[in-house]
């Protein structure tokens, strides 16, 4: 069974922080996909995303590039990324705060009712980590990007029951 999104802290309007280890690969390519995703339910106009990563090596640099590539492919925009460092007062100010990985959610505090994994939406493995695929080849980001793409149809679904949106 999926996870649940929280209530919004300020009704009819949503904000969900997406975190990963950089903000270059992951975090980044799953804030693409779920945006494009709430564009098209018509959700872009109440539910704000922003990613980050809990390092700060990469701040300030766009996505890596076999991530843009695989994104663009995809019929995605990946330009507009710019890496940024996460912040423990995301906890507070976000309605919903999704890891890429156990080690992203220890890093930021651990699961609470806000925070928990990204894929707790995955219809297919919900529970699941999303693979770091920075050390691969194509094929990892290719498999990041189909995670991404029914967790972020699913986090969609989520959001639309929870603010009464069609």
């Amino acid at each position: 069974m999926t996870a649940a999104a929280p209530a919004p802290r300020t009704p009819g309007r949503y904000s969900i922080a997406l975190v990963c280890l950089g903000n270059i690969c992951r975090s980044p390519m799953a804030h693409v996909v779920l945006e494009q995703r709430l564009e098209a339910a018509g959700l872009a106009d109440v539910v704000r995303v922003v990613s980050s990563g809990t390092g700060d090596w990469h701040v300030g640099k766009p996505m890596d590039e076999r991530a843009a590539a695989t994104l663009t492919e995809a019929g995605y925009d990946a330009t507009r990324h710019r890496a940024q460092q996460f912040a423990p007062s995301w906890l507070d100010e976000h309605d919903l705060v999704l890891a890429m990985d156990r080690a992203n959610l220890a890093d930021i505090g651990g699961p609470g009712e806000r925070v928990m994994l990204f894929r707790a939406f995955d219809p297919v493995a919900p529970g699941s980590e999303v693979p770091d695929p920075y050390y691969g080849g194509p094929e990892g980001f290719e498999e990041v990007l189909e995670m991404v793409e029914r967790t972020s149809d699913a986090v969609v679904v989520a959001l639309q029951r929870l603010l009464g949106r069609p």
